[in-house]
């Protein structure tokens, strides 16, 4: 046997292996974020954008994204039932009075208690009309300092944003609206004379919510929901971008 021919074998099998490893190019890192990451234009007016996107167009985008989601939300939730037949956001009694209606219904006053939590909600629809207008305002007077981590951030990331930006400033406008809408269906007398109820039962822990605060409360937060259900269906489904600055910054990937 030809030992010699048997120990060279493995080692041009070895050599061939080699020489096939150093034919495969592996991709550099930067290599893989060029081909990855949009690439960056400026346009004539110096804006930065992606591809043939430019920042304020991009901005403009995210502006008439969230006054249609906006839009829609507030259409919605203003029509009759709105609130009180949308289980996402239907406001309930006030959780920090929930022993009252619990208490009132165990002696045969649940229908008051019903009638209280529908008012509650025809409140919040009713002061709904009126919530547009505030939230278009506040949309124009954002910046967009971050207007890229939003448009490609989550599906509610726009919603967050001008959720954490203009919070405060709606519920000071909102505040009275949602008190006269509150006193026009009823809603007021009814929890009123509710927690009087309540409170004449002996050893009760008296109950003194502040029902404007809670329903202005849970009014903005279910605006809010439904503006975020507006932005996630734009994002994701190319039908409901209905003009072409939506179609050119949510269509991009």
């Amino acid at each position: 046997m030809n030992y010699r021919r048997f120990f060279a074998l493995p080692v041009v099998l070895l050599g061939l292996q080699l020489s096939a490893a150093a034919q495969v190019k592996f991709p550099k890192l930067g290599d893989i974020l060029k081909t990855t990451l949009p690439k960056t234009t400026t346009s004539p007016t110096g804006s930065t954008g992606t591809g043939s996107l430019t920042q304020q167009e991009a901005a403009q985008g995210l502006r008439e994204a969230l006054s249609q989601g906006v839009s829609k939300g507030t259409d919605q939730a203003s029509k009759q039932d709105g609130f009180y037949l949308n289980r996402l956001i239907r406001i309930p009694f006030p959780a920090d009075a929930q022993r009252v209606a619990n208490t009132l219904r165990s002696i045969g006053l649940g229908s008051q208690v019903d009638r209280f939590e529908l008012t509650l909600n025809r409140g919040a629809e009713d002061a709904a009309k009126s919530a547009k207008p505030i939230f278009l305002a506040a949309i124009k007077s954002l910046t967009f300092k971050d207007v890229w981590g939003i448009l490609t951030g989550e599906k509610d990331a726009a919603t967050n944003y001008l959720k954490r930006t203009t919070t405060e400033q709606l519920t000071t406008a909102f505040r009275p609206i949602i008190q006269q809408s509150l006193d026009k269906v009823g809603a007021t007398r009814y929890y009123t004379d509710l927690t009087t109820r309540y409170n004449r039962i002996p050893l009760v822990t008296p109950v003194q919510t502040d029902l404007n605060q809670y329903a202005t409360g849970k009014a903005i937060d279910g605006l809010f929901t439904l503006v975020a259900q507006e932005e996630a269906n734009i994002r994701e489904n190319p039908v409901a971008r209905t003009t072409e600055i939506l179609r050119r910054v949510f269509g991009r990937k």
